[in-house]
């Protein structure tokens, strides 16, 4: 294959809305990657607040999120994903425009609420108006273009505020929240050409209770459950730790602001150039050898970590770790086509919303448990945090080659696609849609 076919065989292939929508992404993720790296910092080493209590702060958003998510799909569902996704967006604007002004930990803790009260809201809507507006052979492609836009965005704000960012001037911080709340207003004002979109419902369950009932029906597939639980475990030893990662890097091992946001940068560079070449990859391979695969990636990210806090400091402690960085976003490449996937197609069509919330709220449990017991553990033992991590990491790719014979034949592997688009009927009133043929390698 030609280097110009490949890359064509790497487009996503995804309407203009979708891609506006990702931009919307992209601004977003770059304001986010202003603050999250270097929240722990500014309420540890600029606000003097304890690592205890910094990480009971970072929880709370967590917290709060996992709370207001169902009846935040519910909401999404009854007023539009679009008009719900704007609204958070108005209050992640407020909130992180008054950070500056903490002063006493209440004052945090009443703002990372708000901004979890944002966020229980943000994600099901996004998804829900991602899904709306991607045609439903292309979603499979949409979950990587999404991984590419968050990360991209993040990374390269994570990065610029490296450049900014210093403890002993609390004004570049007042500088970080501001951008970030202005990325957000951004991204508000970009939804005027983002269309609704119309979500499409099953028809054939109207006359089911729990189409209407709320969530009894999802309690009974305990496959989902148990992939939920799973979940929670690859956030909390995964994804979570990260936030823990840059205070263990400043304060253990003597790494810079400058040196944190390039970990942040290389992170997000890496799944940019890796995404779409990986998704390609898992196509027709078992999703949960894929998700064991990344538990297996991202035990040996910690454990880089750990050897850098342990016999380095400085400049060559900062090398490792961003090589650990960009270790740990391979293992984000496989997640992001394979979960999101299963459990779109785990989900009856009438109960695909309500799915997605609570997929999103095993991500909220994840964000609460692991920067508070990453904190911890921190407090008490620093290097012992990673070698944990990577210990839980491991144990829950296990679980998940275990849930494997649980799973439908027919949801185990990724299916590969090849698209054929029909050339249109001469009859110009003939309604007639581009058919996708989809095989499993």
């Amino acid at each position: 294959m030609s280097v110009v076919g490949y890359l064509r065989g790497l487009d996503p292939r995804l309407p203009r809305a979708v891609w506006a929508l990702e931009l919307g992404g992209v601004v977003n993720s770059f304001g986010n990657g202003f603050v999250y790296p270097f929240l722990f910092i500014y309420l540890h080493n600029v606000r003097g607040f304890s690592l205890g209590v910094s990480g009971l702060i970072v929880a709370t958003n967590a917290g709060v999120a996992l709370l207001v998510g169902t009846p935040g799909g519910a909401t999404a569902d009854r007023y539009g994903a679009k008009r719900t996704l704007a609204a958070s967006l108005a209050l992640l604007t407020i909130a992180f425009a008054l950070f500056p002004l903490v002063r006493a930990p209440w004052h945090a803790f009443a703002l990372a609420a708000l901004v979890g009260l944002a966020n229980g809201v943000f994600w099901p809507s996004y998804h829900a108006l991602l899904a709306a507006i991607t045609p439903a052979h292309r979603r499979h492609a949409g979950y990587a273009l999404q991984r590419v836009s968050m990360n991209l965005g993040f990374g390269i704000g994570g990065a610029v505020a490296g450049l900014i960012a210093a403890s002993a001037r609390p004004g570049t911080f007042t500088t970080l929240f501001l951008i970030d709340a202005a990325t957000y207003a951004a991204f508000l004002a970009l939804l005027a050409v983002v269309p609704a979109g119309t979500p499409q419902v099953d028809e054939a369950a109207a006359g089911d209770p729990d189409h209407k009932g709320g969530y009894a029906a999802i309690v009974r597939d305990r496959v989902f459950l148990a992939l939920l639980g799973l979940n929670i475990v690859f956030v909390t030893a995964g994804y979570a730790q990260l936030e823990t990662l840059p205070v263990f890097a400043k304060n253990q091992a003597h790494v810079s602001e400058r040196a944190i946001g390039l970990v942040f940068l290389v992170n997000s560079l890496v799944i940019v150039v890796a995404q779409l070449p990986l998704t390609r990859l898992v196509e027709g391979r078992r999703r949960m050898a894929m998700l064991a695969l990344m538990t297996a990636v991202w035990a040996a990210a910690w454990l880089l970590v750990f050897g850098a806090g342990l016999w380095l400091s400085a400049a060559t402690a900062a090398a490792v770790i961003v090589v650990a960085g960009g270790v740990f976003a391979i293992g984000e490449c496989l997640q992001g086509p394979t979960q999101q996937a299963l459990i779109a197609e785990l989900a009856p069509d009438h109960l695909r919303g309500r799915y997605m919330a609570l997929s999103t709220s095993s991500w909220s449990i994840g964000w609460i448990a692991g920067p508070a017991l990453g904190a911890f553990v921190l407090q008490q033992q620093p290097l012992a945090l990673w070698p944990a991590a990577a210990a839980l990491c491991l144990a829950a790719g296990a679980g998940g080659l275990l849930l494997e014979r649980r799973l439908p034949t027919t949801v185990r592997r990724t299916p590969g696609e090849v698209a054929v688009t029909l050339p249109p009927e001469p009859d110009p009133d003939a309604n007639v849609e581009p058919v996708s043929l989809e095989v499993s390698r």
